[in-house]
């Protein structure tokens, strides 16, 4: 029966070690002005605390300009180049993570580089990588076949959209919209 399928791939999901990993931006954000927690950030929260999972933010050795200007330069700018920024911090026990949500801002129709280096800096082999990213328009862009590309033996899951202005100004939209998500692919019920 379709409801007693649907409540063990719940509780199969629950049992899963997950992990929260996500780019950032704070300083001055398009769309929404000065921000002191960035739009990805703010998702994150709220995947991590819904689902009761573990957290790590991907930054960088040098962090890029707190200016919204400025750093979609320096963005550009790697992206160009194919630039893979040095993290600052690495995840402790990757291997232990059975799930992991990757989040982003969508930069030039792409994953900031940090998130690029971040994906080359484990295995993800027998893993559920879930995308999400906060955009003003773009939406994940064809970051999920990306992630698949770099990560051929991991199972790419299908990401969630959030606007940036919707994060940082209509918490309860965003909330409810990850709260759908969630439920939809079987995290919780």
């Amino acid at each position: 029966d379709i409801g007693s399928k649907r409540k063990k791939e719940i509780l199969d999901m629950k049992s899963k070690k997950i992990l929260v990993a996500y780019f950032s931006h704070t300083g001055k954000n398009y769309g929404v002005g000065y921000i002191d927690k960035g739009n990805t950030n703010i998702i994150a929260d709220m995947i991590a605390e819904q689902t009761g999972s573990n957290s790590f933010e991907i930054r960088t050795v040098t962090p890029y300009p707190v200016e919204y200007g400025e750093c979609i330069e320096v963005a550009k700018q790697e992206q160009d180049k194919n630039v893979h920024p040095e993290l600052a911090e690495c995840v402790q026990d990757m291997e232990k993570y059975d799930v992991v949500f990757l989040g982003f801002p969508n930069w030039w129709g792409d994953m900031p580089m940090a998130v690029y280096t971040f994906l080359e800096s484990y295995d993800f082999s027998g893993k559920k990588i879930i995308p999400f990213c906060t955009h003003e328009g773009s939406g994940l862009s064809s970051t999920e076949r990306k992630i698949a590309e770099m990560c051929p033996d991991a199972d790419v899951l299908n990401g969630l959209t959030v606007r940036g202005s919707v994060a940082q100004s209509n918490r309860n939209k965003a909330n409810d919209a990850v709260v759908s998500w969630l439920r939809k692919a079987g995290f919780i019920d």
